[in-house]
């Protein structure tokens, strides 16, 4: 879902740069419900496909799972059948769920891209810019630690370490997101300004 809403917010930011003369007209609140209920729709008939898939697999009793969250990988890998089909669909449907989502991202920054680089002026280049700012922050963010999630459960074998790592990608990384977003805000802004030189300047 997380996927979908960044893909949504970089056809935003497109859209707010690219035609800011049509932005209502085109990011109207109708449209902006569609493409919400569209990715929740998306994410619901993945995870139902998924959880039909898991009836017909069978667990021993008392399994536990060394995992900070119940990821449907570390559920797989406990179960006592074949997983075989479960694990190719989990695959496929990962690819998918992420290759659209990455790819509407990245063309949408390479749309705003070329307009911002014709700005003669630096100050409308940045002020363009900070529209999208926050967005970028945040997708690193979510795809970085995603990335090391993925990663670490393939390499660290630890789950005390895959269980941080967890930590940080379920929850560290959405509470950032709101400060990061408040950034925008030039109060905000100002009063981050303020406490940085008192840091600086010291006691």
């Amino acid at each position: 879902m997380d996927n979908f809403l960044l893909t949504v917010m970089a056809y935003d930011c497109f859209v707010a740069i690219c035609h800011p003369l049509n932005y209502l007209l085109i990011m109207n609140p109708h449209f902006c419900v569609l493409l919400v209920l569209m990715s929740w729709l998306i994410v619901f008939c993945s995870s139902l496909l998924h959880i039909l898939l898991m009836k017909r697999l069978r667990f021993s009793i008392g399994t536990k799972i060394p995992h900070f969250f119940c990821e449907l990988a570390q559920v797989l890998k406990v179960a006592s059948s074949d997983t075989l089909i479960n694990n190719i669909i989990l695959l496929v449907a990962n690819a998918l769920l992420c290759v659209f989502p990455v790819t509407g991202i990245l063309f949408s920054y390479s749309q705003i891209i070329s307009p911002l680089m014709r700005m003669s002026s630096t100050e409308s280049k940045y002020k363009e810019f900070s529209t999208c700012g926050s967005h970028l922050c945040v997708v690193s963010l979510f795809y970085g630690t995603a990335l090391g999630v993925y990663l670490s459960s393939a390499v660290v074998h630890s789950s005390k370490k895959s269980t941080v790592i967890s930590v940080m990608y379920t929850m560290v990384i959405p509470m950032l997101n709101p400060f990061i977003y408040t950034l925008r805000n030039k109060d905000v802004k100002g009063a981050l300004e303020r406490l940085l030189s008192r840091a600086a300047s010291g006691p």
